[in-house]
């Protein structure tokens, strides 16, 4: 997850990159270079172990972690917003599960079989966040005013029509972009290629010497290398024989699995104990005043420790300045001056409600500055070369026809990959580095007959259950307008991912919701403004969610050599499946326990419904405006400064572009309550100490997070099923 991993959070996205990766054209050899199965060994067409790209078996398993995934992230995103996949743990637990029956297995537990495991897990458990049910929906059930169009029936028939509707139309969409971002460009997908060397670790890997080198050419991700490095016994093991390679890995998955189980045991035992004593969840570790008038307090959570970890020390330090510009100066100001008069944990009249505005309006600014710039980007790189190739034809051409139908534009004709590199004056052949590099065998791919069937039959499909659902509040023409918004959104989401590891997927809601606040309904949908600008967000986040969760996943199986069909077919399954339980997870959760609450608080329900008020002219509390005005212009400058420095190739821009204030970081800081921040940030500083100070891989603290985060939210089912038996408190 880092989210990370996905590092995929809404805080989804609070995960910063180490790097930019632009794409890089590398000497040709016998044909374009290709990154296709550089982890691992294909298997031979038709034999037995090529089947095992798509099992039954690897299906249920699958479906099973990716079921615990969905509880703990739908506990997790009501009470703060973070949504991870959790790839590389689910690759872990399958291996895991699988390594243990392995005497009884007729076929082996392959890599390739691994990532499909991964893969329907991931679609599985990530569906809470992709169909709103940790913002939109509470939002809609819990928020909305009556003079907005509340109460609204969102019963569990209502909640699962909604989600079979959205869970496929951007997994289709994607499918068609893995040409391009994976295939031609290389995109760098960090996430997905984390997962596949831990893929390729766990089962013993096949690379040569070479065959590392070949990826450092590749690829360029410095990471990556780490991580196959990171335990200092790659060289070691290639000078052993292979029986003593056999008991190394062995041993050394075996120690990952110990580890992993003893942080889930630790995590699971305090999360048991925190619901017999629930001040655990509110330590007033900076004096009972502070605690009670300012809501300073520590939730020292495991889980939030393990967020932390995979965040980084960047993120979180970040997420803690928000915290204190928030909670210690923003929040007493307006308490002092009369703005807020309520108490400071009231969202209508504290200074936790007057606050959000400003964290609004940052993450607001981040993300119009970050879109805006993947789509200049190409403009400022390729622009020259598209002149000069424009100029050139038009000097060459004899005639209109000539212009508009000649020779040069009847063939593909190659733009250079690298910006404003001098082109020859006559034209040229393409050279073999403008081949398409070598992909899976075309009966592991995706046939472009199926997706031109899937695509408009999903589309369609997403159409019909969101009028069956919500037809009463938007109508069809906007309907198909926010899915047709959400599937352009989702290329520049799509991209954003592949460079930086980083989905901007509430950027991209928030971005829609500006659009849908220019389009003001009329007739019977006229008092449903607030209604549809927040349907038209969450389309276009489920859109950009599953678009770049499958791209990511294909990356990693791209570089595992598995076949896209398998892992398509799979995300699909695991996409309803998903859809399914994560409506019935959210219910239960909802009707057990308070919502919004203590424990549930569903901060990011109240951005969403805070955001379509502020963009649909709903009045802002006193003095809001103008704070927010200051703080979105001070955050336009430093994100494009940020983008500037991780741009540039000089040393100094990259070691100073950590200390820049990320806004969607601190946006969350500001939004959420310092208990969670304080948590999170001593992960940071965790993985700041491991990686940093001594200077060890990142591969083992990743796992202790995956542990303290999956032990929290496996016994938050316990916990959930205490709570409803109505077990008291101690």
């Amino acid at each position: 997850m880092s989210e990370p991993e996905d590092h995929e959070l809404e805080d989804h996205e609070l995960s910063e990159p180490s790097s930019t990766l632009l794409a890089k054209d590398t000497t040709p050899v016998s044909r374009a270079r290709s990154d296709h199965a550089l982890y691992a060994a294909t298997n031979a067409p038709g034999s037995p172990l090529d089947g095992t790209n798509f099992t039954l078996r690897g299906l249920a398993v699958g479906i099973f972690i990716g079921v615990i995934i969905c509880f703990s992230n739908t506990y997790f995103g009501l009470q703060t917003g973070w949504v991870s996949g959790m790839a590389m743990p689910a690759s872990l637990i399958g291996f895991a599960f699988f390594k243990t029956l392995s005497k009884h297995l007729q076929l082996p537990f392959t890599p390739v079989e691994n990532v499909l495991v991964q893969t329907v897990a991931g679609a599985v458990g990530t569906m809470p966040l992709g169909l709103g049910f940790v913002g939109v929906m509470p939002s809609l059930e819990f928020l909305l005013k009556n003079s907005e169009g509340a109460p609204i029936d969102l019963s569990l028939w209502r909640l699962i029509v909604w989600g079979v509707g959205l869970c496929l139309f951007g997994v289709v969409f994607g499918v068609p972009l893995r040409r391009q971002v994976i295939i031609r460009e290389k995109l760098k997908f960090p996430s997905g290629t984390a997962t596949a060397l831990m893929i390729s670790v766990l089962h013993g890997g096949t690379q040569s010497k070479q065959n590392k080198t070949d990826e450092i050419e590749t690829q360029g991700t410095e990471e990556r290398e780490e991580l196959l490095h990171g335990n200092e016994r790659d060289n070691a093991i290639e000078e052993q024989p292979a029986e003593a390679q056999e008991q190394n890995m062995k041993a050394d998955w075996k120690r990952q699995m110990r580890f992993l189980l003893i942080a889930f045991g630790g995590s699971g035992f305090y999360t048991l104990v925190q619901y017999f004593l629930p001040i655990l969840h509110k330590l007033p570790i900076f004096g009972t005043y502070l605690a009670k008038t300012w809501v300073w307090t520590l939730n020292p959570s495991p889980a939030y420790v393990g967020q932390g970890i995979i965040m980084g020390p960047e993120t979180t330090f970040h997420m803690l300045l928000g915290a204190v510009l928030g909670w210690a100066i923003l929040s007493p100001v307006a308490k002092k001056k009369g703005w807020a008069p309520g108490p400071v944990n009231d969202w209508e009249t504290g200074s936790k409600g007057w606050i959000v505005w400003v964290s609004l309006a940052i993450m607001l600014a981040d993300a119009v500055v970050n879109l805006g710039w993947l789509l200049l980007r190409p403009t400022i790189m390729y622009g020259p070369d598209w002149v000069r190739s424009t100029k050139e034809h038009y000097h060459r051409s004899s005639s209109w026809k000539d212009l508009l139908l000649g020779q040069s534009y009847s063939s593909y004709t190659p733009i250079n990959r690298t910006p404003n590199q001098a082109s020859n004056k006559t034209p040229s052949k393409p050279t073999l580095s403008d081949e398409i590099p070598e992909d899976a065998p075309p009966h592991h791919l995706v046939s472009n007959r199926t997706v031109s069937i899937l695509l408009p039959l999903t589309l369609i499909l997403c159409v019909v259950c969101i009028h069956v659902t919500f037809g009463a509040y938007i109508p069809i023409s906007l309907n198909i307008l926010a899915i047709l918004i959400a599937l352009l959104l989702s290329i520049m989401g799509v991209r954003a991912l592949g460079e930086t590891d980083l989905n901007p997927v509430s950027g991209i809601s928030k971005l829609t919701q500006l659009i849908f606040a220019l389009i003001t309904p009329t007739g019977k949908h006229a008092n449903h403004a607030i209604i549809i600008n927040l349907l038209a967000g969450a389309v276009s986040e489920a859109g950009a969610l599953q678009a770049g969760d499958i791209l990511q996943d294909l990356k990693a199986g791209h570089l595992i050599g598995a076949s896209p069909k398998a892992q398509f077919y799979g995300q699909l399954i695991g996409s309803v499946v998903g859809a399914f339980v994560s409506a019935a997870v959210y219910k239960l959760y909802v009707s057990v326990y308070d919502v919004p609450g203590d424990l549930f608080q569903v901060p990011t329900a109240y951005v969403w419904i805070f955001t379509a008020r502020l963009v649909t002219g709903k009045g802002l509390p006193p003095m809001a405006w103008q704070y927010a005005v200051g703080g979105g212009g001070i955050f336009v400058l430093a994100t494009a400064f940020r983008i500037y420095l991780a741009a540039s190739e000089k040393a100094w821009c990259k070691k100073l572009h950590p200390w820049i204030p990320g806004g969607i970081a601190v946006a969350v800081g500001m939004y959420n309550t310092p208990s969670f921040t304080l948590a999170r940030t001593a992960g940071g500083v965790i993985s700041w100490w491991w990686m940093y100070w001594k200077g060890r891989s990142e591969t083992q603290v990743i796992v202790l997070a995956s542990g303290l985060i999956l032990g929290e939210g496996v016994m938050s089912i316990v916990n959930l099923i205490l709570a409803s038996m109505r077990v008291p408190h101690l």
